[in-house]
């Protein structure tokens, strides 16, 4: 039994012989959504795609939602010509996402390139060696791959990272493609 259940169970055994009312104890366990605000507006060819990935995120993920802010956004995309490409993150919904035109002209689709790199803003690490039915798996099954969705494993795991809202933070950026 997890820790939620647990809980409810406990407050069911405590509040029932004592009488209480268990109208608010439904909204005390509900998690809390963390929002956290990207900016596109630094990669002004790929406003649609971004976007969507933002969506393919919000669509598979409860605990955390991903917003569109021009200012004062923790998430910034920045267009850039070449070196491929990647995040500097802490992982904790803070970082600078790099989206490569060139790898765009090569083939790989940038919605696919915007949402695996907003995965690595929301905790999870590249998989490269993974299907294309998985985000996380990059430039890793080639040009052919389309696929802009997480996986089930992967959006079970950004759940379980969220659950408790944002996590404080106390590593440095680092880089991840």
């Amino acid at each position: 039994m997890n820790g939620r259940v647990m809980g409810r169970v406990v407050a069911l055994a405590i509040a029932a012989p004592l009488g209480l009312g268990l109208a608010t104890a439904p909204a005390a366990s509900a998690a809390a959504v963390t929002t956290l605000y990207y900016s596109s507006s630094g990669a002004p060819d790929y406003l649609a795609q971004i976007d969507q990935g933002a969506a393919n995120w919000n669509a598979a993920v409860t605990d955390v939602k991903l917003v569109k802010r021009n200012t004062s956004a923790t998430i910034v995309f920045h267009e850039v010509h070449s070196g491929g490409s990647y995040t500097n993150t802490n992982g904790h919904g803070r970082g600078q996402i790099y989206l490569d035109t060139s790898q765009v002209a090569e083939g790989y689709d940038p919605t696919r390139i915007a949402a695996h790199e907003l995965g690595h803003n929301l905790g999870l690490p590249d998989h490269y060696s993974g299907p294309c039915t998985e985000l996380m798996s990059g430039h890793g099954p080639g040009t052919a791959c389309k696929n802009a969705k997480p996986s089930a494993a992967e959006a079970a795991k950004v759940q379980s990272l969220w659950v408790n809202g944002l996590a404080a933070a106390t590593e440095e950026l680092r880089t991840a493609h």
